[in-house]
Formats: structure tokens, C-alpha cells, sequence
């Protein structure tokens, strides 16, 4: 199986990016034909719970440093790739911990509708932004990048709402944001107007979470979504952490979205202890400006219909 998955993803690779050829002593190290693009392919059984487990060898990963690399995800049954910049991880990498046999261990959990990236001892990044075939744009660029327009933090507000409206979730925004949210972005959606029952005891909190997903027509909590900006990374995870605390049978997703400069300071909060014993740093994960751009136009970005209710 593990020769089919990666004969058939670098059957694609040549028709829309260019011919792989191995190089260095590894049999997963590929480098585009006529360019400096590496790719580095993993690969993965998708186990109980669909998670897949990887192991990424420090020595590979040295010989993809400093080139305009990708990190290619495979796993059995798997319809599109999932291809990380390298460039976008590498000082993530650089804190974690090899494991003895000198590979760094990380897992994806494809749950649900989103692909969560977990290095351990790190923590948890969402990456849906690069799965599918439209990395191949980036990937055929000489400098492995996507131009990323510089987003504002409304703005921001109203890529997240729209894709929670396509993937059919109400969603909620704080009252005073409503007013500045751009819908030149895509089209406009609507929210709901008041905060689900059950959460009485945290609904000043929840209140003011930047976005909320919620299961259509309940008032089931899906994804929550704190967009930083400008302010401290610890502010939201401190957010999160009382909602956490405050409703502790809450099965949600909690994201810090943020530019790629302050994923860093990400891991240093969320592994601090007060969120390693809270158990939120096992919860929360972080999701990049870029990201959300990527995943929005993956999703149909201008073509995300209106809903009412």
C-alpha cells in the first residue's frame, strides 16, 4: 500500500509541478527537475481514531534546510496531499525533542473536518490550508511561497466565519465586531444572535471569543477561534483556559490564529504549566494568517454561498 500511495502521489507530482528525482541516501528525499524544490514524503496507516503516526529524521530534515521544501504527508486512502512548507516549521522543529532513534514524532489527526498537525512536546497546528492540489502553485514558484495579502484582524473574523458557513455551521460573532467585518472577502453570511443556553456561567467569556462554530440549529459548541493580532498570545489561551475550565465536558476545538512571526511565542505559552495541567495545551492549536487565506480559497473562497436563519 505504502508503494501505491507514493507512486501515485509522485505520478501527480510530475504532471503538475515537474519530474522527482531521489537524491541524498534517503528513499523518501525528492528534488524537483530544473529547480532547487525538495520534497521530503512521509507516510502513514491511518490508525484507530484516523490518526496517522510519522517519525521526521533529523538527518533528512538537514538536507532539506535552507531550499524551498515541502513536507508530504501520505496516508492510505488519502484524495488529496497535504505539503508543509518547511521553511514555516523549522524553528518549531528546533525546539522539539528528537526521539532516541533521532526522528521527531508527529502525528495528524484527521477527524472531523479539519487536519491537525501534533509534534510532541511542542504542540498542535492546524494545517488544512495545505491540503490539495492547489500547493502546486506554490510549489512550482521558485521561492516555495504563496503571496498572502496582509490581513487585519477583522478581517481575519470574516474568512474564519466563512468557512465555518460553508462547512454548514451557525456562527458566532461578538456584537461590537459585526460592524467592521469585510465582506469584499467573500460573500456575506449571517450569525447568531445570541450565545447558546447551557453556558450561563461562562457567557461573559464566551461572548467574546472572536468566532464561534456551532452545530447547525443546537447549540453544540464546535471550534473556537481567537484571533491575536496585536495582543498577548497568553490573552487568548488565558480565555480559553476559563471557558475550558468553566465548562469542562465542552468537546470544542480551541485555535489561536496568528501571523507565522508569533508561532513561536505560541508554543512558549501553551506549553507553560498552567495550561499542561489545565489540559488545555493537549486542546488548543494554531492556526497562521496564511492558513486561513489558503483554506477559505481551497473551500470556493468568493463562491462561500449566504445563509439566513
Amino acid at each position: 500500500m505504502e508503494n501505491e500511495v507514493k507512486t501515485r502521489f509522485l505520478e501527480n507530482v510530475t504532471s503538475k509541478i515537474g519530474r522527482p528525482e531521489k537524491f541524498g541516501n534517503s528513499r523518501s528525499l525528492f528534488k524537483i527537475q530544473g529547480s532547487d524544490i525538495r520534497l521530503y514524503l512521509r507516510y502513514s496507516k491511518v490508525h484507530e481514531r484516523k490518526i496517522a503516526f510519522y517519525g521526521l529524521r533529523d538527518i533528512d530534515l538537514k538536507q532539506i534546510e535552507g531550499f524551498p521544501s515541502f513536507i508530504c504527508f501520505l496516508w492510505e486512502g488519502q484524495n488529496e496531499p497535504l505539503m508543509i512548507p518547511f521553511s514555516e516549521y523549522e524553528e518549531v522543529f528546533k525546539s522539539a525533542t528528537l526521539a532516541d532513534d533521532g526522528q521527531y514524532k508527529v502525528l495528524l489527526s484527521l477527524q472531523g473536518d479539519t487536519t491537525e498537525l501534533s509534534i510532541s512536546r511542542v504542540g498542535k497546528f492546524n494545517v488544512d490550508g495545505f491540503v490539495g492540489w492547489s500547493q502546486a502553485e506554490a510549489i512550482r514558484n521558485a521561492s516555495g511561497k504563496q503571496i498572502i495579502p496582509d490581513l487585519t484582524h477583522s478581517q481575519v473574523q470574516t474568512l474564519l466565519s466563512a468557512i465555518g458557513t460553508h462547512k454548514n455551521y451557525d456562527i458566532w460573532i461578538p456584537p461590537i465586531d459585526r460592524a467592521k467585518l469585510d465582506w469584499s472577502l467573500t460573500k456575506e453570511i449571517s450569525q447568531r444572535e445570541i450565545l447558546p443556553n447551557g453556558f450561563e456561567r461562562i457567557s461573559d467569556i464566551l461572548g467574546e471569543v472572536d468566532v464561534v462554530w456551532l452545530q447547525k440549529g443546537s447549540n453544540e459548541i464546535k471550534a473556537l477561534f481567537e484571533v491575536e493580532h496585536t495582543t498577548p498570545i497568553y490573552s487568548g489561551l488565558l480565555r480559553f483556559n476559563d471557558i475550558h475550565l468553566g465548562a469542562p465536558s465542552l468537546k470544542a476545538r480551541f485555535s489561536i490564529v496568528a501571523n507565522n512571526e508569533r508561532r513561536s511565542l505560541f508554543i512558549k505559552q501553551v506549553n507553560r504549566p498552567t495550561f499542561q495541567t489545565s489540559g488545555l495545551g493537549d486542546l488548543c492549536t494554531f492556526l497562521e494568517y496564511a492558513d486561513v487565506f489558503n483554506w477559505h480559497n481551497r473551500l470556493g473562497g468568493l463562491n462561500v454561498q449566504k445563509t439566513s436563519r
